[in-house]
């Protein structure tokens, strides 16, 4: 019996380390969400390759307690809205949506990655997921030295 409790116990742990964390949902109306601030990326910037355009930050009613809090609780919901940008007439204007990139918190969900699921729709498609599984080396290798802000680059501004 105890041989037998060991192997289903061993049997379990294998597969709930193997499973693979719940998908990131998409943030239906977050556009609509606190704005939290928003950034345009240039060619020189390090960065420009993969994230070059304008930035919009969104966050849901729990993000914006976690911002001001310093913590965020299970529920809070960031969105990184990246758009082509157009320069023209000195004007930046906003062009073709690239990505809706989201940070979606839920500590039990996602434990390797510091609590956060993280996820890209290309092209700000619901059923377009570009990070997926990845998100540990795409996404969080990136967030994890901001471990002492929840993870998080940005702040909120009055």
């Amino acid at each position: 019996m105890t041989r037998l409790f060991a192997v289903l116990l061993l049997i379990s742990f294998a597969h709930s380390s193997l499973a693979a964390d719940p998908e990131v949902p998409y943030p239906e109306g977050y556009r609509a969400w606190h704005h939290v601030k928003s950034m345009v990326i240039e060619d020189g910037h390090p960065l420009f390759a993969a994230f070059g355009g304008i930035h919009h930050l969104y966050a849901n009613a729990k993000a914006v307690q976690g911002y001001r809090s310093g913590s965020f609780p299970d529920g809070a919901v960031i969105v990184f809205d990246l758009l082509e940008a157009h320069a023209a007439d000195n004007a930046i204007t906003e062009g073709a949506r690239k990505v809706v990139g989201v940070m979606h918190k839920d500590a039990k969900a996602y434990p390797t990655t510091g609590g956060w699921g993280f996820e890209g729709f290309a092209g700000g498609a619901p059923s377009t997921r570009a990070v997926g599984s990845n998100a540990a080396t795409a996404c969080f290798a990136c967030h994890a030295p901001q471990q002492a802000q929840g993870y998080v680059f940005s702040t909120l501004r009055d």
